[in-house]
């Protein structure tokens, strides 16, 4: 496979409508190849599965958009007085244990830890799990498949996880111990012993 990943969109092609992927098992993209794919194509969204499949992401509706933004603004006004970590928004891409690339819609990670990564780590697709996630479910988002990816988190060291549903009015929230726990339109949501203090109100995003 050659290593001069060019651009792939095109004025010309639309975006699909919901997340597709394409096979590199028997070819797997390389690191240097994958961070050229997203440098050369800054106005599209990637991911990498563990299998080694390029997950290729639709751009954000206007209403997922500002539900996203909300989301990082309540976290990151919250971290800024608790001070104990960094909050990262959904652009940040993380290289999980298992070879996943994953970007949560928000993570947050204890700053301790992100203070122990080089700057030349810091610059680059981080081998560091968060602490926290959170994914917003969207319109092109199959619900099976945000499960997975939690799952996927917890199993590689995330201490906590919501998955927020504002089409079902629902937050499943998955914790490092491999509990789940699924509330129905809840008024509150509680970051427990990882974010101290923390409380958002989903019906505000709903």
């Amino acid at each position: 496979m050659a290593s001069n990943i060019q651009p792939i969109y095109s004025a010309d092609v639309p975006f699909p409508v919901q997340p597709f992927s394409l096979d590199f098992h028997s070819a797997r993209l390389t690191e240097k190849q994958f961070e050229e794919l997203c440098r050369n194509n800054p106005d599209m969204k990637f991911e990498l599965s563990a299998k080694g499949e390029l997950i290729i992401m639709p751009p954000t509706s206007m209403e997922s958009g500002w539900r996203n933004s909300d989301l990082t603004t309540e976290v990151t006004i919250w971290a800024r007085k608790d001070k104990t970590g960094v909050v990262f928004d959904s652009s940040t891409m993380f290289t999980l244990p298992n070879g996943a690339k994953r970007s949560p819609d928000v993570s947050w990670i204890l700053r301790e830890r992100v203070e122990k990564l080089s700057l030349a780590e810091r610059r680059r697709f981080a081998r560091i799990v968060p602490d926290f996630v959170i994914e917003l479910r969207s319109p092109t988002d199959g619900l099976e498949d945000l499960q997975d990816k939690m799952a996927e988190y917890i199993e590689n060291g995330v201490r906590l996880g919501w998955l927020i549903d504002p089409m079902e009015k629902k937050v499943h929230i998955y914790r490092g111990n491999g509990e789940i726990e699924i509330l129905d339109n809840p008024e509150k949501v509680s970051g427990g012993d990882v974010l101290k203090g923390f409380e958002l109100n989903p019906r505000e995003i709903w």
